[in-house]
């Protein structure tokens, strides 16, 4: 199964902070995990810089103006929220992660690959319209889903969210547009607070809550009751939103996921892409807190991706 995996060194650049979750160190992990031999047939590329009719597609003008003009010296940050930090190189660090997601996108439509993973830092699904939040600048999912429908046609996408917070942003960002589905399993109650199963946008919003110390059992099962929802939505392309803060070793939240329990949901994504829109699949980093954990299951996730 040939894969893409696309990164970038300048987003090791984006460096919030001292002691900040979302470090640096989390993408060195990550690509380091992904140079073992069993990764080497994996397609390497860096990502390009998405474009700013890319990012207006999902974020007002002004938005995207204010956020790329942030440009703090070196050694120097500035905090949009008390979680949101930019410094020197996190505008570039941004505009690769929504450019990966993007270009990742067009691999996948015009069929040089089936698959792509993105690699790449700061994550986006905590990102609303016009509102930086939750270590997050631009919604990285929806970007790609605004550029699939806008430059290959797709007349559905389905993003769907296995991070253990619930992607506010990306929820924010298609609740009115019944051209996108979000579905979505969370801890609850957890930051960011949204997410309550009786959002259901259009009826393209499926959210299913999990309660803290839910172990992969319960995960399982509560994807069992959304993937009905993803396979009757018929998408022509999956965009999966992957977080491994689920993880138990995750310092961030308190359930009991294990690297099966990732590897078992890509799994299932992967075999309803096959089924309904020619195996296509963009996976994008979002979250994992825990380095060691979050290296070992993004390797889950990306051997399942290569293996499904």
């Amino acid at each position: 199964m040939s894969v893409l995996l696309l990164s970038h060194r300048a987003c090791l650049r984006h460096e919030p902070g001292e002691y900040h979750p979302e470090c640096p160190d989390r993408l060195r992990a990550v690509l380091a995990a992904l140079e073992a031999e069993e990764f080497s047939h994996l397609i390497r590329a860096e990502a390009p810089e998405a474009t700013v009719e890319q990012l207006e597609r999902v974020h007002p003008p002004h938005y995207v103006k204010a956020i790329l003009g942030i440009r703090p010296a070196p050694g120097e940050c500035v905090a949009l929220d008390a979680d949101t930090v930019m410094s020197a190189g996190s505008a570039e660090a941004a505009l690769r992660a929504a450019g990966a997601a993007t270009a990742a996108v067009d691999a996948v439509m015009r069929g040089e690959v089936r698959r792509a993973f993105c690699a790449t830092r700061p994550p986006g699904h905590h990102a609303e319209p016009a509102r930086p939040m939750g270590f997050c600048f631009f919604a990285n999912a929806v970007v790609a889903a605004r550029h699939a429908q806008a430059a290959h046609g797709a007349g559905r996408v389905a993003i769907i969210d296995f991070d253990v917070h619930h992607g506010n942003g990306s929820q924010a960002c298609v609740e009115t547009d019944g051209t996108i589905l979000y579905a979505s399993s969370h801890q609850w109650p957890l930051y960011p607070g949204t997410g309550d199963r009786r959002e259901r946008g259009m009826g393209n919003i499926f959210n299913a809550t999990l309660r803290p110390g839910a172990d992969g059992a319960a995960f399982r099962e509560a994807w069992e009751g959304l993937l009905p929802a993803i396979e009757g939505f018929d998408p022509d392309l999956l965009v999966i939103s992957a977080g491994f803060d689920a993880h138990a070793r995750d310092p961030l939240a308190q359930l009991r996921l294990r690297e099966a329990d990732f590897a078992w949901v890509t799994e299932a994504l992967c075999a309803i892409a096959e089924r309904r829109c020619g195996g296509r699949v963009v996976s994008l980093l979002e979250g994992g807190y825990d380095i060691d954990a979050l290296a070992s299951s993004t390797a889950a996730h990306v051997r399942a991706l290569m293996q499904a």
